[in-house]
C-alpha cells in the first residue's frame, strides 16, 4: 500500500508539473522551431604592417562607431615624414632660386632684343655693320637659350615639390590608418593581439560582433516553408527572457531544402529535410536588448504563415524595462 501511495503521488506530481511546465501549443497560421542568436562579426585588422602601441578595447567592451579601439608605433612613419617634410622645404628653396633665374634670364633676353632691334636700324642708316648686327642677334639667340634652361629648371623644381609633397602625403595617410577605428556599433568579442606584437599586413586585433545585424535560423518542415514569405513578421524568444518576445521580420528563406542540423531540436519529430528561415531583429528594437545580445545563446523563433492571424497572449511585444539586464561589458574609453 505505502509503495503504491508513493507511486500515485510520483506520477500525479509529475503529471501536475507537465501541464504546469509545458510549453502552449501554437494556434494555426502559426509556425516555430528552437535556433541560436547569431551576430555579424566585424575584424578591425591593420592596414600595414608593424607593431601594436596600445589596444583600448576589451572583451566584451561595447564600442561606437568611429571610436578608437587600437593604435600602431608610428615613430619610424613619423621620422620619415620629417624627412619629407625637409625636402619639400629643399625643393621650395629650389624653385625660388630658379624663378629668380628665370626672371634674371627674361630680362638679359629683353635687353639683348632691344639692342639686335636697334643695330637694325642703325645698319639701315650705315651707322653699324652687318656683322655687328649679327653679334647682337647672337647674344640674343644666347639669352633666349639660357631663358628656356632657366625655365626647364624652374619645372623641374615644381616636380621636386610635388613628388615630396605626395609621399608626405602618403605618409601622413599610413600615420591615419595606423589609429584603429570601429566601423559600426559593437561588442568586442575576441581581443586577437596585445600591445608589443608585430602584426603583418592584415592582421587582426579585434574581433567585433555587430549590435545592430542579428539575427536567428530557424528550419521549418517543407510542409510549412512553402507559406513563409519574405517581410512576414516573426518572434524570437530567448531562453532567458521568455517573458519578453522580440519582433522579428523574415528577411530570408532559403531556396532549397536541406537536412535539418544536427544542433537543432524540434518539439515534434525531426524532419529530414528543412528549408532555412532567417529572422532578422529590428534595429531600433536591438537597443532594448543590446546588453543581452550573445552570439549562440539558444531560443524560439517563430514565424505567422497567416497575415490575418492574431499573435498569441505570450508572443506579444511588451514594453522591456529600462533596468532589465545589467551590461555584459564596460563602455570601452578612447
Amino acid at each position: 500500500m505505502i509503495l503504491l501511495i508513493v507511486a500515485v503521488v510520483v506520477v500525479g506530481g509529475g503529471g501536475a508539473g507537465w501541464f504546469v511546465l509545458r510549453k502552449p501549443g501554437l494556434p494555426p497560421g502559426f509556425a516555430g522551431a528552437n535556433g541560436r542568436l547569431e551576430a555579424k562579426q566585424v575584424d578591425i585588422a591593420t592596414k600595414y604592417q608593424g607593431r601594436i602601441k596600445d589596444v583600448l578595447a576589451d572583451e566584451g567592451d561595447n564600442v561606437d562607431a568611429g571610436q578608437v579601439v587600437a593604435k600602431m608605433d608610428t615613430e619610424p612613419l613619423e621620422a620619415q615624414l620629417r624627412s619629407d617634410e625637409a625636402k619639400i622645404k629643399e625643393a621650395q628653396d629650389n624653385r625660388r632660386t630658379a624663378l629668380a633665374e628665370v626672371a634674371a634670364k627674361q630680362a638679359e633676353l629683353n635687353y639683348s632684343d632691344k639692342q639686335y632691334k636697334r643695330s637694325r636700324e642703325l645698319v639701315v642708316r650705315g651707322a653699324v655693320s652687318e656683322q655687328e648686327a649679327d653679334v647682337d642677334r647672337s647674344h640674343m639667340e644666347v639669352n633666349r637659350a639660357a631663358l628656356l634652361g632657366a625655365q626647364a629648371q624652374a619645372v623641374r623644381t615644381q616636380s621636386s615639390i610635388d613628388a615630396a609633397t605626395a609621399d608626405a602625403e602618403r605618409i601622413k595617410a599610413e600615420i591615419e590608418d595606423s589609429v584603429l577605428k570601429s566601423p559600426i556599433r559593437g561588442r568586442v568579442q575576441n581581443r586577437l593581439a596585445e600591445p608589443g606584437e608585430v602584426l603583418p599586413a592584415g592582421g587582426k586585433v579585434l574581433a567585433l560582433v555587430d549590435l545592430s545585424d542579428v539575427y536567428m535560423y530557424v528550419f521549418l518542415p517543407e510542409a510549412v516553408a512553402g507559406s513563409v514569405a519574405l517581410g512576414s513578421e516573426g518572434r524570437i524568444v530567448l531562453d532567458a527572457a521568455t517573458e519578453y518576445p522580440i519582433k522579428a521580420v523574415v528577411s530570408f528563406v532559403s531556396p532549397s531544402a536541406q537536412f535539418t542540423p544536427k544542433t537543432v531540436e524540434t518539439a515534434e519529430e525531426r524532419h529530414n529535410l528543412t528549408f532555412r528561415v532567417k529572422l532578422q531583429i529590428d534595429k531600433d528594437r536591438l537597443r532594448q536588448f543590446e546588453p543581452f545580445v550573445k552570439v549562440g545563446i539558444p531560443g524560439m523563433g517563430y514565424v505567422r504563415l497567416d497575415g490575418n492571424a492574431e499573435w498569441p497572449e505570450t508572443l506579444q511585444v511588451k514594453q522591456v524595462p529600462e533596468q532589465l539586464w545589467n551590461t555584459t561589458g564596460r563602455t570601452a574609453s578612447n
